[in-house]
């Protein structure tokens, strides 16, 4: 791939200057001292998961329990973090001469990594306690050690305890090293075998019906170019041909030729170039391949729907065995710190922020950062929560508000989900064909979304029903509606950095600070990262609108016949690849990488929504007209994501017995509502690719 991007606006003389500038303040100080008093502790960063409690507790494991790709976060110094936010606004200028000015990883390593002289030292002292270490990774952001419970008891003073449900394990109280090493330390990774979640959701059994009754229309790849207008581009030329996008797994697909299937029966083997394969990155990192085992449909559906996005793209499925960190986080740490970096990379899991814990959040932001800072345009699905991740797939959700840090972090796109209004709306017959074509495609054209929820506590659902609202004894809610925490997730950081109690977004939690090109009209006051920032469809059925996608492994089908017997499921783990692959359509028109996409979008949002809004761009509109043919994005202003609750954390319940979630206890503040512009529902909104693709700054 070509590593840069832009015509010079400096003589080359200026921009060698200007590179020997930066390196020379930013080479890396030693933060670490001698000698090593074994007695003289300092307790690193918060990195327990909420489940680590005395209840939860059921003794220490044995000592020869084996823990491997624990992972030692490092710790720049003030002056290399300063001069690195300093390169990531640079590569953003289109006015400076590093505008899109990549880094190699050995670059990045030797101007914001830890210095040889810590490295030495960190290893050293772990090597003395009988860890096996890793080489250092050429981005010197962390350390991959591996031993056992009782070297880690010996170590960092904290002692591995098997917990309640039978399955995991966990350090229970936090690390500690020596003083003279921590000054170079944020604390280790994980400690732990908790891993994310995927962001798919199968089927709705609960489908609302429309005046024509019942109707559902399974989302194929000719739908999903029609309705968001990539059919320009295709047309064009551009599929992505020798574009790299790569999806992150944990897991391998069980049967490659799922993959071509779903190309063949969708029309999409006509285009030239498209590949797919697996691999398993080595490096600094272990990495070995852990199969097919049982997150197959994951890495099926964002391999096939990144393809449907950008059909020539060549597709790389990347994955590693899960140890005591995401087999998928150790697969992009070798990618990054390898020679042949991707320009577009899609991930579909997730956690809570104050489950991860402040270290892990530190290792996810540092390895996006790390991304970013090279080229890469890291997309991560926001999660299928609503705003109630810490109550993941909960009928009866109660730990208040809380996002995903696996989304949050200032270098990634965050990708949120919406929902078709028309079932809704009652104009299903406006949007769709009777009949699918060759390819089983029925969409006419653009139709009206609003936030995929499958709560009751979405103000639409509540009146469809006829419900005057979702709340309270006689609302839809506490009348039949369906209790559950399914929707697209959104809101703001809260708990990337400190720690929490008992699952609460409180004690000493903050979120990340609100990145200077998260600027646009609708932006909260609230000095943190909000998300998500774009958003597409991603609902599972409930108003007759999902995905299909092709999983032989699980559904125990040859994929074959009608689609619409084929495995259906909505979430925004296919929001995500999708959204990968229009910006591979991005990477092919420019040419080269484009690193972190936010400063382009919240740009050119910008331009369309003005202070106020822009009608014109309306998504939600109920009459016939459609936002106008010119807009790159559409304001997604109808609905909310909101989820119906319990108990007093973030609850509105002023009668009845299940309340909705609200930023305010005594009072309706539904978390969250729509609004002009941008929101913490659908973010900017959804997209116009023809017209994103015309827009984007040479």
């Amino acid at each position: 791939m070509k590593r840069h991007s832009c015509q010079w606006l400096a003589t080359a003389a200026g921009v060698l200057a200007a590179l020997a500038f930066s390196q020379a303040a930013t080479a890396a100080p030693q933060l670490t001292s001698s000698p090593v008093d074994e007695r003289v502790l300092t307790t690193l960063r918060p990195n327990m998961p909420q489940e680590a409690t005395a209840e939860n507790d059921r003794g220490r494991v044995a000592d020869s329990m084996r823990i491997d790709d624990m992972l030692l976060v490092l710790r720049r110094s003030a002056e290399q973090q300063a001069a690195l936010t300093k390169l990531n606004h640079d590569q953003n200028d289109r006015n400076s001469p590093l505008y899109h000015k990549w880094l190699t990883a050995k670059e990045y390593g030797k101007r914001f990594g830890v210095g040889h002289s810590d490295a030495d030292a960190l290893t050293t002292w772990l090597s003395a306690h009988g860890f096996e270490v890793r080489p250092l990774a050429a981005g010197a952001t962390t350390i991959d050690f591996s031993g056992t419970a009782g070297q880690v008891r010996e170590a960092f003073h904290t002692e591995i305890h098997a917990l309640a449900d039978g399955k995991h394990w966990s350090n229970m109280s936090l690390p500690q090293i020596p003083s003279a090493l921590a000054p170079a330390v944020v604390g280790v990774a994980k400690l732990n075998n908790f891993m994310p979640h995927t962001n798919i959701i199968g089927r709705s059994n609960f489908t609302y019906t429309g005046s024509g009754g019942k109707i559902e229309h399974a989302i194929v790849p000719e739908d999903l170019a029609t309705i968001y207008n990539v059919n320009p581009v295709f047309n064009g030329g551009n599929t992505g041909q020798g574009v790299t996008l790569v999806v992150i797994e944990d897991s391998d697909v069980k049967n490659a030729s799922d993959w071509t299937t779903f190309r063949s029966k969708f029309g999409l083997s006509g285009f030239t170039s498209g590949s797919f394969s697996q691999t398993h990155p080595t490096g600094s990192a272990s990495c070995s391949d852990p199969g097919a085992n049982g997150a197959e449909d994951e890495a099926n559906l964002d391999a096939q729907w990144a393809t449907a996005a950008a059909p020539s793209a060549t597709i790389v499925l990347a994955s590693c065995r899960d140890t005591s960190q995401f087999g998928g986080f150790l697969a992009l740490q070798n990618l990054v710190n390898g020679a042949n970096v991707p320009p577009v990379v899609s991930i579909s899991y997730g956690t809570g922020e104050e489950g991860d814990g402040e270290t892990e959040n530190q290792f996810i932001s540092d390895l996006y950062q790390q991304a970013s800072t090279e080229g890469v345009s890291v997309f991560v699905s926001s999660g299928d929560e609503g705003s109630a991740e810490n109550d993941h797939r909960s009928a009866n959700p109660t730990h208040g508000v809380s996002i995903s840090g696996w989304m949050s972090t200032p270098f990634n796109v965050s990708v949120g989900g919406t929902d078709f209004a028309d079932t809704y709306l009652g104009t299903s017959d406006k949007y769709w064909n009777a009949t699918n074509t060759a390819n089983y495609g029925s969409a006419k054209s653009y139709m009206p979304e609003f936030p995929w929820d499958d709560s009751c506590a979405n103000v639409p659902a509540s009146t469809f029903k006829g419900f005057a609202t979702p709340y309270g004894a006689d609302g839809y809610c506490n009348n039949g509606g369906p209790h559950s925490s399914v929707a697209g997730s959104g809101g703001p950081s809260s708990c990337a950095t400190g720690s929490g109690t008992g699952g609460v977004v409180n004690g000493t939690c903050a979120g990340w600070p609100k990145p200077e090109w998260q600027a646009l009209v609708g932006v909260p006051k609230d000095k943190v990262r909000d998300t998500p920032d774009v958003s597409l469809m991603a609902a599972n059925g409930l108003w007759g609108h999902y995905y299909v996608y092709c999983d032989t492994s699980s559904s125990g089908s040859a994929c074959s016949g009608d689609p619409s017997t084929w495995p259906g499921a909505g979430g925004t783990s296919f929001s995500s690849p999708i959204w990968a692959g229009f910006m591979a359509l991005i990477v092919k028109k420019m040419g080269a990488a484009q690193g972190l996409p936010n400063p382009v979008f919240y740009s050119l949002a910008n331009d369309e929504y003005g202070k106020k809004g822009n009608k014109a761009c309306n998504s939600s509109k109920k009459r016939a007209s459609k936002p106008n043919s010119s807009c790159i994005f559409y304001d997604v202003t109808l609905g909310d994501n909101d989820v119906n609750c319990s108990g007093t954390n973030d609850c509105y319940l002023p009668s009845g017995t299940t309340g909705v979630l609200s930023t305010k206890d005594k009072k309706y503040k539904p978390a969250f509502a729509t609004g002009k512009g941008y929101d913490l529902v659908t973010g900017i909104g959804t997209v116009n690719v023809a017209n994103l693709v015309d827009a984007w700054p040479q």
